[in-house]
C-alpha cells in the first residue's frame, strides 16, 4: 500500500476499531467555550480583501503625511 499499511495490518486495526467503536463514546465539545472553539473550524480564512484594504488606506495616509 502506498501509506506502508499492509493487508493484514489494515485488517487488524480495522478489527480493532470495531470492537473499540470509538464513535460511541464521541461526544463533542460540552461547554460554550468549546463550541465556539469548534465552530472556527472549517473557516479558510476571508482576510486577504480586508488587509488589502486597510493596506490602501495606510498607503493613502501615508501619502498624504508626505504632502503636509
Amino acid at each position: 500500500m502506498a501509506n506502508g499499511w499492509t493487508q493484514e495490518r489494515q485488517a487488524r486495526q480495522s478489527g480493532l476499531i470495531r470492537q473499540w467503536q470509538p464513535w460511541e463514546k464521541s461526544t463533542g465539545p460540552k461547554t460554550i467555550e468549546g463550541k465556539s472553539t469548534v465552530s472556527q473550524n472549517a473557516f479558510k480564512g476571508g482576510w486577504r480583501e480586508q488587509m488589502r484594504e486597510l493596506a490602501r488606506l495606510l498607503r493613502k495616509q501615508g501619502n498624504g503625511l508626505e504632502r503636509v
